[in-house]
């Protein structure tokens, strides 16, 4: 057969037709076929828009793949109207107007056909068209890959789409495609796209990847059903579901995605079974709005690599989880919003940094038979209106088991909390809750720790081996009344087998109900929280008065305006003090502070000698210092964080907290920073005690400035700012004098102007420490003295004392 002709052959009995022929286009050639006809294409390039009208049979030689290509300058290269076969033809489309290959009527079938193009789009299935279109390749850089439309279906197997400028496979408008063993990739829209009511796509066995948006979008009313299926690398969400939209995933995979996994917004509905969502940026199911709904069964989440919940349910919408495992994430559920609910069943939430469930703003979560581990938190309802039910589950391996705060009144029966850090059960600023048939067995803090002005109701529950006592309680509550304004406790029990100080002997375990009427039997009496144990302190000195405290901080190089400020300060404390002995009215003086200024300028120094001068004139009971940063205060997880600025106050009581680098609290990129929740907490602390703690917030001028203006609760709790202003390099050399004078050295001639011209010198960037700087200095000069001399062989008392100008260090 020449090359560039068509050859036909007559595959029907009537004698009045020509069996056979060849034509020299393949227009001609169709002209002459009837249905049943076979039309052998030479190889060769064809500039003709091909238009198959009957049940014929076209393909391209035996043996010579790719050989034959159709493609004209502009228009649709192939249309299809019948039954026809096409097979073994390359298609090659320019015009962005027109679809490459377009199926507008019958059932045709389209196998190993190469369409390369930069049109509309690459297969295009219209009205009552039903083509089964097998392992084709699309590469259509400008438009969709494959559009089916109108009401249109079809079957497509094996198919790949190895380049689409738009959606890689797109249904709307009633189409209702099935897609087997398929492969989409390097689409730039979605890589399946979905909308429409009555719109449908059934996908078996198919991938999609390398995808510039989302890997699989379904809205308006359109419904989708993926099994065995592979969703990854997408530039967006792996799938998105909006506006009424239904899909069903079953045993498929999504996996390495930036953004969400799966996003469902609108009243979608997705049913997912049997199938895993890994390595996901954002939420691996980020569920929005009333109406939307996630039911998943058998299912595996886990390997987060970003910051975010793997399971995320707000604006009212439901998340069901039945048997299913979470792990390996930062937070696992958060609820949030009225009218948000997620039902966990029979599922496993392992190995979060942070929380397991955090329900808040009134949502509700309900977790029946349910297994908690190596978590930070394990469940934390957080505010007024939340609530829920945990049901038979276990808490195992966390730093707090349950935390409930701020009015969230949920219920939790027959839970079990083992060897968590902190609390067991931690309830705290005016939270609620129901505990019933509740056990915590191992816990490094208390089995209960329950705040004061908190309704709780504990029934039936057990505490054992907990190393800092069964339960906590506000001082006069924990009676089966509730007097006292605090829990509600009946026929609660401990072993008290864990408290730190020796135990009595063992008694009978007695429960409430045969103890004394309103005593809580075997329940330890509430105690305020103590201070982890510490060595014996060396005995304490006697107490000095103020004069000759305030005789010391005359001492100190420099600090003139501070020390001008605090004498004012404790002047207005002294005859305050005085007028309150005489009967007269005296000025209320906040005494909490805020030092401003850079590190080594005696901001520390300071602050210790101001709560020695309170303690001497009686304002504090020990005037002791306990200092603190953002590591001391701030938690891992959500509520860690309120337990340790409690103990951090606790232990700074008829003292000072001196808290460093305060603005660290407040950062300017704080997102879901837990500084806030310590500042809350110290605010709140500082008011209910205000007479029992002096705080000083301290740090940089400018940070400090700005932390006040962020945080105006703060602002409003401290008296006054004092500034420490960096040393001039003449209090810097008294400094290094006075460090010479307690170790027995001396500055030798010159060494005096060497050290004026060093630290006049020495570059003030955020590595200078002003008295550190000093107090380095000198330690530097020792160290080089220390060498120069041990070359000597009998150093006279000089040698050994002195300091020249070279024992210098270098300037950096």
């Amino acid at each position: 057969m020449a090359q560039g002709t068509v050859q036909v052959t007559h595959t029907g009995t009537s004698r009045w037709r020509r069996r056979t022929g060849e034509y020299a286009s393949l227009t001609a050639a169709l002209e002459a076929a009837a249905d049943g006809d076979v039309l052998t294409v030479a190889p060769g390039t064809y500039r003709e828009n091909l238009v198959i009208g009957r049940a014929v049979t076209l393909r391209g030689p035996e043996g010579a793949v790719g050989s034959v290509r159709i493609a004209p300058v502009d228009g649709v290269p192939l249309t299809l109207r019948a039954s026809a076969i096409v097979q073994d033809v390359h298609v090659e489309g320019q015009d962005a107007a027109a679809p490459a290959v377009l199926v507008e009527e019958g059932a045709p079938e389209i196998t190993d056909v190469r369409i390369v193009t930069r049109s509309a789009a690459g297969v295009e299935v219209r009205g009552a068209a039903r083509p089964t279109v097998r392992r084709c390749t699309v590469d259509n850089p400008a438009g969709v890959g494959i559009a089916v439309l109108d009401g249109a279906g079809g079957v497509f197997e094996e198919c790949e789409i190895v380049a689409a400028g738009q959606s890689g496979i797109a249904v709307r408008d009633g189409g209702h495609p099935r897609l087997d063993r398929c492969r989409v990739h390097h689409a730039s829209g979605a890589g399946l796209s979905v909308t429409g009511e009555g719109s449908g796509l059934e996908a078996l066995g198919c991938e999609v990847y390398e995808i510039k948006g989302s890997g699989v979008q379904v809205t308006a009313r359109a419904t989708a059903h993926l099994t065995d299926c592979t969703v990854h690398r997408t530039s967006a969400d792996g799938v998105t579901l909006d506006t009424d939209a239904v899909l069903t995933l079953a045993d498929c995979d999504i996996h390495d995605i930036p953004e969400n996994a799966v996003d469902l917004r609108s009243r979608a509905v997705l049913t997912l079974t049997r199938s895993t969502v890994r390595r996901f940026g954002r939420n691996g199911l980020s569920v929005w709005d009333s109406g939307t709904r996630v039911d998943a069964n058998q299912c595996e989440i886990h390997d987060s690599t970003g910051d975010y919940p793997a399971v995320w349910v707000s604006d009212g919408a439901t998340v069901i989880l039945d048997s299913c495992r979470v792990h390996d994430v930062p937070d696992a559920l958060f609820v949030l919003d009225r009218g948000s609910r997620a039902d966990v069943v029979d599922s496993d939430l392992s190995q979060v940094r942070n929380t397991a469930v955090s329900v808040s703003d009134g949502a509700t979560a309900q977790l029946d038979d349910c297994r908690i581990r190596e978590a930070s938190t394990g469940a934390w309802f957080r505010d007024h209106g939340s609530g829920g039910t945990l049901n038979n589950c276990t808490v195992d391996a966390v730093q707090t088991g349950v935390i409930v705060t701020k009015g969230a009144d949920p219920v939790i029966e027959r839970c079990t909390v083992t060897s968590s850090a902190e609390a067991g059960f931690y309830v705290s600023a005016e939270g609620r809750g129901t505990f019933h048939g509740c056990r915590v067995t191992g816990s490094e803090g208390y089995g209960f720790h329950v705040m004061e002005g908190c309704r709780t109701t504990l029934t039936r529950c057990r505490t054992e081996r907990c190393a800092r006592g069964g339960y906590e309680f506000p001082e006069g509550s924990g009676r089966r009344d509730g007097a006292g304004g605090g829990p509600v406790v009946e026929d609660c029990t401990s072993d008290e087998s864990g408290l730190r100080t020796a135990p009595p002997p063992p008694a009978p375990v007695l429960t409430a109900t045969e103890s004394s009427p309103g005593l809580l039997g075997s329940v330890p009496a509430p105690r305020p929280v103590e201070p982890r144990p510490a060595a014996p302190a060396a005995p304490t000195a006697p107490a000095r008065t103020s004069g000759e405290v305030l005789g010391e901080l005359d001492a100190l190089v420099g600090l003139d305006s501070v020390k001008r400020e605090v004498r004012a300060l404790t002047d207005m404390i002294e005859v305050g003090r005085r007028r309150q002995e005489a009967g007269l009215k005296a000025a209320s003086v906040r005494r909490h502070l805020v030092f401003t200024g850079s590190p080594g300028t005696g901001k520390t120094t300071v602050a210790r000698l101001y709560g020695e001068i309170l303690a001497a004139l009686g304002v504090l009971e020990r005037g002791h210092l306990v200092e603190v940063s953002r590591v001391d205060l701030v938690g891992e997880h959500i509520g860690s964080t309120a337990i340790r600025t409690q103990e951090a106050f606790d232990r700074a009581r008829g003292g000072v907290l001196f808290v460093d680098e305060a603005y660290a609290l407040s950062p300017e990129d704080s997102g879901r920073d837990f500084g806030r929740e310590a500042i809350d907490t110290l605010v709140k602390l500082m008011e209910d005690h205000r007479d029992a703690v002096v705080v000083i917030v301290a740090g940089y001028t400018r940070e400090m400035e700005r932390f006040l203006t962020v945080n105006p609760g703060v602002a409003s709790r401290f008296s006054r700012t004092i500034t420490f202003s960096d040393y001039e390099p003449a209090e810097l050399l008294r400094i290094v004098e006075q460090q010479s004078r307690e170790q027995e050295y001396s500055l030798a001639s010159g060494t005096g102007e060497a050290l004026l011209k060093y630290f006049a010198e020495l570059p003030k960037g955020p590595a200078f420490g002003n008295g550190r700087t000093a107090r380095q200095t000198f330690e530097s000069m020792v160290e080089r003295h220390a060498g120069r001399v041990a070359q000597l062989a009998d150093p006279s008392t000089d040698d050994l004392t002195l300091l020249y100008p070279e024992d210098l260090p270098a300037l950096p």
